[in-house]
């Protein structure tokens, strides 16, 4: 594989200091203000699928560290052993609306990445950013092509660079190119434009595509 070019890491006021006071003030306030509607998909997800309600699963972080990521349940419990009628591509296959192992209150989280709000709990845990590249699993990192790994130089985020721009279109170890260039250029207006641009992300017409 060709290796991606080197990368600098940047230690700035603003990414040592500045972005994970942001990051927890954020988080804090957010969970807050979206206490009733994470309450009410809890309870939906519980009268659909039962226990547990979250959905807990290693991933790696911040310089290779792994940490336990959370998300709202998607699947059914008896997921593994449903046939695929799609191809198995973790990324592809999980945001599928063929998947037959999501049930109809997981495949609307998982088309608006609903399921990805308590995530905000990592944040305010300082695992995670708000802004930052896609946590990803062990088992991907292990794929990575030479260089890839500098997307760990950062927290991974709720939202980035790859997300608002090719959302769901292929694998996470074949676009980390927009993971590196946020790397390289991380800086309140660059996490401020990635902001912006996520709401339409995640209910325009790309969403869950």
């Amino acid at each position: 594989m060709t290796p991606m070019r080197t990368v600098r890491r940047r230690r700035t006021i603003y990414t040592t200091f500045v972005k994970p006071a942001i990051d927890r003030t954020a988080a804090a306030l957010g969970l807050v203000v979206l206490a009733v509607p994470m309450a009410t998909i809890g309870i939906l997800i519980f009268a659909t699928m039962g226990r547990p309600v979250l959905f807990r699963q290693r991933r790696v972080g911040l310089d290779g560290r792994v940490f336990e990521v959370l998300k709202f349940r998607t699947m059914r419990p008896d997921r593994r052993g449903q046939r695929l009628d799609v191809i198995h591509d973790r990324r592809r296959t999980h945001k599928s609306t063929r998947d037959p192992r999501h049930t109809e209150v997981g495949r609307f989280l998982r088309r608006h990445s609903l399921d990805e709000l308590p995530q905000l709990f990592n944040v305010l845990r300082g695992e995670m950013s708000i802004v930052g590249p896609r946590p990803e699993l062990e088992s991907v990192t292990a794929m990575y092509r030479p260089g890839l790994e500098q997307r760990h130089f950062v927290k991974p985020g709720l939202t980035g660079l790859w997300q608002i721009s090719a959302r769901g279109d292929g694998p996470m170890h074949e676009n980390g190119q927009w993971d590196v260039d946020y790397v390289e250029t991380v800086s309140l207006w660059t996490d401020l434009r990635i902001i912006a641009r996520t709401p339409r992300a995640m209910f325009g017409d790309n969403a869950g595509s």
